[in-house]
């Protein structure tokens, strides 16, 4: 018989978790808590409880041709950066055309997944799931794809003074449209993807828009050398060669010449504070011409709030704030596993090869992913996911 593989969540690491187990000629179950595919890319008006969340007017920050799944080019008509709807439709093309929804159970929460009694002997994982009633089952193998984008974090203690903040403040989960910061004064925290869409988007209607930064980014624009996608131009063979073989002291040297050259980071307040971290730059082709034509505003780190106002690090103060947006990224939890099984310290988890956790005796549990990296998820997860599966048929 094919080993039975509980998957957990039908987005793009899922889908792709399904192919690649009917690829290997294992058998997938796929379980998914909302009653469509899609996660991060399925835009709903409203936030869904243990759902990811983004906002109407997302469009990728990597090309179509860098971020389709191997085995399953973008179709031709497609623009080079999507909208998150063009995405969604890719991938219900992709699960249609690999007949992978058979294998998903909608509506179907999973509740808690624990070693089998035989597991010492067999590996084995018992899934219990939630839907009309309560079910457990036993599998040889499990993939974890529940993603990195549910539980929003957000450090209210490391911001003096916000329960004083007579405005209203949300995590960036809860953003969904710019109309409602019309005519007023905004204040985004964070300096990642996210917040730079976000007060780009808001920039356009409000009154001011601030941004407020620890330790600023690389920006970079869509468009690269002679129009390229900017994926394609620095995501190439002979790149990643040349940063992996010069001492670290002069890659970040010319990597901050690189990234100045569309423009000066220090002149516009985005210098990053420490060049020698890679950190995932921003992808943004508007935030520094907004920045130059006053509507973005960038500050430093925030001392304190106060019922109508705040004050920065560098003494500045913007008084009659009506609204603060924290764009401060998110915090991993796997709620269905036991601190025995995996263990999150400081939102990062132990995993060889950012897959399997090295302390179980078996390596029937792989969590797909779980990674930024510096391009498209969708086809990082399918080769973790095209490893992982073969791990469990012990190639």
């Amino acid at each position: 018989m094919a080993k039975r593989v509980a998957i957990i969540g039908a987005g793009c690491s899922g889908l792709t978790a399904v192919k690649c187990c009917l690829d290997e000629g294992l058998s997938p179950t796929c379980f998914e808590k909302s009653d469509d595919l899609g996660g991060l890319w399925r835009y709903t008006e409203a936030v869904e409880d243990r759902r990811a969340s983004l906002y109407n007017h997302v469009i990728t920050n990597t090309s179509k041709e860098m971020m389709c799944y191997t085995d399953f080019p973008m179709p031709e008509d497609f623009p080079t950066y999507l909208h998150n709807s063009k995405v969604l439709e890719y991938l219900r093309l992709y699960a249609e055309h690999f007949r992978l929804l058979q294998y998903i159970q909608f509506k179907t929460e999973v509740c808690e997944v624990t070693k089998s009694p035989a597991y010492s002997k067999t590996g084995q994982w018992d899934v219990t799931t939630e839907k009309s009633g309560v079910k457990k089952e036993c599998f040889d193998a499990v993939l974890v794809c529940n993603g990195h984008h549910v539980d929003p974090y957000l450090p209210l203690e490391s911001f003096p003074g916000i329960q004083d903040f007579k405005g209203r403040y949300i995590h960036s989960r809860y953003y969904k449209k710019y109309e409602e910061y019309r005519g007023k004064t905004v204040l985004v925290v964070g300096i990642g993807n996210s917040a730079g869409d976000i007060a780009v988007e808001i920039s356009g209607v409000a009154k001011q828009v601030y941004v407020s930064t620890r330790q600023g980014t690389w920006v970079l624009s869509r468009i690269s050398h002679k129009g390229l996608p900017i994926d394609m131009s620095l995501s190439t063979r002979c790149n990643f060669w040349i940063s992996s073989s010069l001492p670290a002291g002069l890659l970040h040297k010319l990597n901050a010449k690189q990234m100045n050259g569309w423009f000066d980071h220090a002149n516009y307040g985005l210098q990053p504070e420490d060049m020698s971290k890679l950190k995932e730059p921003m992808v943004n082709d508007h935030f520094p011409s907004q920045i130059l034509c006053g509507a973005i505003r960038m500050k430093p780190q925030i001392r304190r709030f106060s019922e109508s106002s705040v004050v920065f690090e560098d003494g500045s103060i913007v008084d009659e704030l009506d609204e603060v947006i924290f764009a401060t990224g998110y915090s991993v939890s796997f709620p269905f596993l036991d601190e025995s099984i995996v263990t999150v310290n400081d939102n990062n988890v132990t995993l060889y090869k950012n897959v399997f956790p090295p302390h179980h005796e078996k390596p029937t549990m792989a969590f797909i992913g779980l990674v930024q990296p510096l391009g498209s998820i969708l086809s990082t997860s399918e080769l973790q996911v095209r490893w992982a599966t073969r791990i469990f048929k012990g190639l």
